[in-house]
């Protein structure tokens, strides 16, 4: 079953675009990162699938329009947004019986195992709490709700980095079945890059790359050449080139591994690499234009 498809999807602001006329499909049980700079169109992207924005094109999420049909389909639906907004005079406990008493699908004891591997306490109030503590509550609450499909913008913001690691383990381990669709934003590619199934760039409202992770694998190749090797390697046509420690590394399209490892040591870039490489240059090309 396809969670979400995107035809011709497109969304102004005036003069600015921030959706150009996006395709975009996302099948059932796959983990999306949905990648791109500040102003790319990833809110923008996310807000429409999330009936919060209206929008031009074709969009069905879950087999539902999320303009025309948000109530149906938020019961299939949880999100977490950039910035955890929860009232600041509400108790822990409080919250935990809010969300039990509005959402059918919520699991108190689930979120209250996942509260007591923090050191949040049930009668402390919102305001009482630091921010990363806030965003702990708030993620504990809503990986609590048995939803099809979870949306996830920045959700680590604020984090350290054990909690960050911690929260993706529990994101795999404790939630994630394959029945469920997961898309997940974030800065900090490299903390995700191990748990994604699919890999979405997007800059400027125009998608860049749209492929499975094992995909981007079998395309794409770093090629790390000593200086007497470098002029048959740029030969060869790479998308990137970058300097470390005085060797070059080169980013490589649908070249041949066995033809590039002639020239130095070959190895899969990382989802970073790969973005700087194709985001950037694109960039690079609309500023020469």
């Amino acid at each position: 079953m396809t969670a979400i498809e995107a035809r011709g999807l497109r969304k102004s602001y005036g003069k600015f675009v921030a959706l150009d006329g996006i395709n975009l499909r996302v099948e059932e049980g796959r983990i999306l990162g949905l990648i791109g700079p500040n102003g790319a169109g990833k809110s923008t992207a996310l807000n429409a699938a999330l009936g919060l924005t209206a929008f031009e094109g074709s969009l069905s999420v879950l087999g539902r329009n999320p303009w025309t049909e948000r109530d149906s389909l938020m019961t299939d639906v949880c999100f977490i947004a950039d910035v955890a907004v929860l009232p600041r005079w509400m108790k822990v406990s409080q919250a935990v019986d809010y969300v039990a008493g509005v959402h059918p699908r919520f699991d108190r004891a689930k979120a209250e195992a996942l509260l007591a591997k923090t050191a949040i306490r049930p009668n402390s109030r919102v305001r009482q709490l630091s921010k990363g503590m806030v965003t702990q509550l708030h993620l504990a609450l809503v990986m609590s709700i048995d939803a099809r499909l979870l949306v996830l913008d920045e959700p680590t913001l604020g984090l350290d980095i054990i909690y960050r690691k911690q929260f993706y383990d529990s994101l795999l381990n404790d939630y994630f079945d394959k029945s469920r669709t997961i898309i997940v934003t974030t800065h900090q590619v490299e903390e995700i890059e191990h748990i994604l199934t699919d890999v979405v760039f997007i800059d400027r409202g125009r998608i860049l790359l749209d492929s499975a992770m094992d995909a981007v694998a079998e395309r794409y190749a770093e090629l790390m050449v000593t200086p007497e090797n470098l002029a048959a390697a740029r030969a060869l046509r790479p998308i990137h080139e970058r300097q470390v420690f005085g060797r070059g590394v080169l980013l490589f399209a649908d070249v041949d591994r066995g033809t590039l490892s002639a020239l130095g040591e070959v190895r899969t870039p990382s989802l970073a690499d790969l973005f700087v490489a194709i985001v950037g240059g694109a960039a690079h090309q609309g500023a020469a234009a």
